[in-house]
């Protein structure tokens, strides 16, 4: 990737394999202040057409596809050459996305560690074999299967972790022998471009990952809708999601995912100096913009209120602004019209009736303070959606089951969290949550690179985590072998 500077503004082009002529160029701003950071080439339909030929004439040759050493060595370089860059790539991600400094500098670790995690998957994962000779007729013979590329693979990601939701994306693809179409989300473009230059630097020819941002919804839906395309991977909002699947040509196979509003239900008894913590890091972190984020807080009527008092003096005491400063630990919203929306929805449940213990006021066009409300509504958007802002719902309860039910009542289902020092209490509800993953005495928005990662209802489809990524792009093939030796 070669970037162009002028007057201190860099320009990203697109990382097209063969040249295509841009329509326009887009600004990149930063979140915190609308000052522009960069630009960023935007292709029309014909230029996405003209990737989709260099990625499916790659994988059509079969004579040249990438042999697993070749893919270890190039995810391998990869991590090293990230690793050796990390700091710049965690200001950028800050600069673009808004995450504060500390937790980009731990996203850029992360997306170290999964490039590696690609890389080590070449090595233990594989076919397996299908048994024989149960019947007479399966008699002399020898089945398994192997692995291989499903085919091209059209990835449209979220600005939210802007590098690490690439290393998801892109880095299975790549060791599972696929090429992939990226688009990153035109909010936060530069930390996937240069990873993806990270790529071509480490030895991935340049048509096996290709880089691009369109110039309007209809390129970009030609992108994804494209015959060609054999896997596609979505991580955004519910709505354009299962919209494109709709969308998708017969056979294309795919993976969504959406958001979720949290639910985390906690017992009386409970430590709250430990649990306080725990909450108001999982819903407060990057301003709450994290598809797993704590939103829902159920609380017994005994300690309710201690808790959601205790929750609010915590959000409180962090440190609202420019993610850059080292001090920063809630970062600015992504648009403006964003902050406005959250304070729109915050206004909404304190009019029907809620308690407004923090926040509750824009500090900015871009910056919204950690905000708990107490008990509000259960029909007002703050209960019913996924806010994606700083705040957090306390609900009283006194029977859990209540609680599990309200927890269970919405068309969303992601992550969830129970706190309790009884473990029968713990086993209870997480048996009769609906969620893909219950975390006990931790907050929702846990999550390590390797584990599955999983939407329900509305908030999904398919399973998202690297190895579980790895193998949907890819195709298991069985070989039989027929030999009376056998």
């Amino acid at each position: 990737m070669v970037n162009e500077k002028k007057n201190d503004i860099t320009h990203f082009p697109h990382q097209i394999a063969v040249p295509v002529t841009p329509v326009g160029k887009m600004d990149v701003v930063s979140p915190f202040d609308r000052s522009r950071i960069a630009t960023v080439d935007l292709i029309d339909s014909e230029g996405v057409g003209k990737a989709l030929t260099v990625a499916e004439s790659l994988y059509r040759d079969r004579t040249n596809w990438l042999g697993a050493d070749q893919r270890i060595a190039i995810l391998s370089r990869t991590a090293n050459l990230l690793a050796e860059r990390a700091e710049v790539f965690a200001i950028e991600a800050a600069r673009e996305g808004g995450k504060p400094l500390v937790d980009s500098r731990i996203e850029v670790a992360r997306a170290v560690d999964g490039l590696r995690n690609c890389a080590e998957l070449l090595r233990s994962e594989s076919g397996t074999e299908v048994p024989m000779g149960a019947t007479g007729a399966s008699r002399h013979r020898l089945a398994f299967t192997t692995r291989e590329p499903i085919g091209v693979v059209v990835a449209v990601s979220a600005f939210n972790h802007p590098l690490n939701l690439i290393v998801h994306q892109v880095g299975p693809a790549v060791a599972a022998g696929c090429p992939v179409v990226i688009k990153p989300a035109e909010d936060t473009p530069l930390s996937c471009f240069r990873l993806v230059g990270l790529l071509h630097e480490a030895g991935l020819p340049t048509g096996w990952v290709q880089a691009l941002l369109t110039d309007k919804h209809e390129s970009a839906e030609r992108l994804v809708t494209d015959p060609r395309v054999a896997f596609f991977s979505f991580i955004g909002s519910s709505r354009v999601g299962w919209h494109l699947r709709s969308r998708l040509a017969p056979g294309t196979r795919c993976a969504l995912e959406h958001g979720g509003v949290a639910p985390v239900i906690v017992d009386r008894g409970v430590n709250l100096e430990d649990v306080v913590p725990l909450l108001a890091k999982g819903g407060f972190y990057h301003a709450g913009q994290v598809c797993v984020s704590v939103q829902r807080v159920f609380v017994h009527r005994d300690i309710a209120d201690v808790l959601a008092r205790q929750l609010a003096a915590a959000g409180k005491a962090m440190q609202v602004g420019d993610p850059v400063l080292g001090d920063t630990e809630i970062g600015p919203l992504i648009r403006p019209r964003e902050t406005e929306r959250v304070h729109e929805w915050v206004t909404e449940a304190v009019d029907r009736g809620a308690e407004c213990l923090s926040g509750g006021t824009p500090l900015s066009e871009s910056c919204y303070p950690a905000t708990v409300l107490l008990n509000p509504p259960i029909d007002v958007r703050v209960s019913q959606q996924e806010i994606f802002g700083p705040v957090i719902c306390v609900y009283s309860y006194d029977d859990v089951e209540d609680a599990i039910q309200e927890a269970n009542s919405l068309p969303y289902a992601f992550q969830a969290g129970v706190f309790t020092k009884d473990l029968d209490f713990a086993l209870g509800v997480a048996n009769r949550l609906v969620a893909s993953a219950v975390m006990i005495n931790d907050h929702s928005a846990f999550r390590v690179d390797w584990m599955p990662f999983a939407g329900l209802r509305k908030s999904g489809l398919g399973v998202g985590g690297i190895p579980y990524t790895f193998r949907e792009m890819q195709l298991e093939k069985m070989i039989v072998l027929q030999s009376k030796q056998l």
